[in-house]
């Protein structure tokens, strides 16, 4: 549970984290501004809070304990009808005072709006009493919550019978103009963060417009197959100032893709005079191939006598001029594949391949056990058939000559989707690990897997010309092997509307 917790949180993370420079900077700059904007909010609100609460305490100052000192001895002013009340004259509304002996409230009295005179109306609460009689004797302002009138600035001043005058200026409206002050600031600074943010998300886009050229350049060279053929890279991107950051990411840019455009030209050069090494060297050895194999031919049917030494001689000739025959037909196939020459494009009956390929592989092979897995309805692919066939017969062969008499093999034909799906499987000692990666590359061979009687034979070109022929069927070859189990898997485009 915990671990869930800690990894939706470290993605919730992830999720409000800005991942482009774009975005990192223009958070970054909104981030400091509002620091800023914070800073300044906070400083203004406490300066001003600071300011008319001394103005608040110089008046109580100015006034003195006026007010206070008529509750000393009771009532001191006289109203029209002869009533005594406390003197209010020249007190502004919501003036406080009280007087106290011996640290206990003995009167207190508020300056009502619309009267010259008054009483408190609601007592002070024991709380309250509490809070006036710590208020220090010093002649300097003080905060005091009072239950029933709020935020009050008092002054303390010792009176002239040995008790305490309190006199008091409501805060009300100095917490008002701080509070107006909050309210305006946020508007204003919420204004200009947006404002802020909408500027300099603009600004930075703009000022990154190479740095996105770069990366949109960069993403179409990554999605390129620059590993054979000729690669066309896209034009580099245009010039910036050399001395900013950005324009120094821009020119070595351009020169690291000049210098891949470069490499790229080379090797493809070099691979069209391999191809091209490769076919005319193929197709020119054909007919010296042929010429000693029907030379060594002629030779055997000679009538007359012949030592046993030359007869097993020219047998071997003939032998080794007809793989040396094949092994330049597939040379040459391989160099025309490279060079993207077409192949025949005409429905191919799979089905009908793989029995004739099953067949075949039987007379080839009598001591292995060969199995059929075929679908009800024929699978056809749009291709060449001799070469479709060849892909089965390399595959069934590489089967037979790598694994030992008695090993099973079979042969699996599947319609999935879209694809034809060949599979060729056989329960024998498996591909060594370091050789499978290379399976398909040309020349590999495994010797120690070989079987004695057929160590030498073959020149590891059948697997590559599986590949080649499989991909230029628009297809996929695939193999997974270990000990009792090898699985070569061709997956070919069906023909469409079946």
């Amino acid at each position: 549970m915990r671990a869930g917790l800690r990894g939706a949180t470290r993605w919730a993370r992830r999720l409000r984290r800005p991942r482009t420079l774009r975005s990192r900077l223009t958070a970054g700059l909104v981030v400091l501004l509002a620091l800023s904007c914070a800073a300044v909010g906070l400083a203004a609100v406490i300066e001003l809070n600071g300011f008319l609460t001394g103005r608040l305490d110089q008046q109580l100052r100015d006034v003195g304990p006026k007010f206070a000192a008529s509750l000393e001895h009771g009532l001191r002013q006289t109203d029209h009808d002869g009533d005594e009340h406390a003197d209010t004259r020249r007190q502004s509304t919501g003036t406080f005072g009280a007087r106290l002996v011996g640290g206990t409230v003995t009167n207190a009295a508020v300056v009502r709006a619309g009267s010259d005179a008054t009483t408190l109306t609601t007592p002070l609460d024991p709380e309250d009493k509490r809070r006036l009689a710590r208020v220090p004797v010093d002649g300097r302002g003080h905060s005091v919550r009072l239950h029933h009138l709020g935020e009050y600035r008092v002054i303390a001043t010792p009176g002239l019978d040995g008790d305490v005058l309190v006199s008091g200026l409501p805060l009300e409206p100095v917490e008002s103009a701080v509070h107006q002050l909050e309210l305006v600031s946020a508007v204003v600074f919420g204004v200009a963060l947006a404002a802020t943010g909408v500027a300099g998300a603009v600004w930075v886009r703009w000022s990154l417009r190479p740095l996105s050229r770069v990366a949109a350049t960069a993403t179409r060279v990554s999605e390129l197959p620059l590993a054979s053929g000729e690669v066309a890279l896209p034009q580099g991107t245009p010039e910036n100032d050399p001395g900013s950051e950005v324009g120094r990411v821009d020119a070595a840019f351009n020169r690291m893709l000049g210098h891949v455009e470069d490499a790229l030209t080379k090797r493809h050069a070099s691979e069209e005079r391999l191809r091209s090494f490769a076919a005319d060297a193929s197709h020119e050895l054909r007919t010296p191939v042929a010429s000693v194999r029907g030379h060594a031919e002629l030779a055997l049917l000679h009538p007359g006598p012949v030592p046993p030494q030359i007869t097993r001689a020219l047998e071997r000739i003939a032998a080794e001029s007809a793989r040396m025959g094949e092994m330049v037909d597939d040379l040459l196939l391989l160099a025309r594949l490279d060079a993207g020459r077409p192949l025949e494009r005409l429905p191919v009956d799979l089905t009908r391949l793989v029995l004739d390929a099953v067949t075949d592989a039987r007379a080839a092979g009598p001591g292995h056990r060969w199995l059929l897995e075929l679908p009800q309805e024929p699978v056809t692919v749009t291709g060449d058939a001799h070469r479709l066939h060849q892909v089965l017969a390399n595959l069934l062969a590489n089967a037979r000559l790598h694994t030992p008499v008695g090993t099973k093999v079979t042969v699996s034909l599947e319609a999935e989707g879209a694809a034809a799906v060949l599979a060729v499987h056989d329960d024998g000692p498996g591909i060594p690990g370091e050789i499978q990666p290379g399976v398909f590359e040309r020349f590999t061979r495994a010797e120690h897997r070989r079987r004695p009687e057929h160590r030498g034979g073959g020149a590891g070109l059948g697997l590559s010309i599986v590949a080649a022929v499989t991909e230029a069927h628009g297809g996929s070859v695939g193999v997974d092997s270990r000990p009792g189990a090898t699985t070569f898997t061709v997956r070919l485009p069906r023909r469409p509307g079946q």
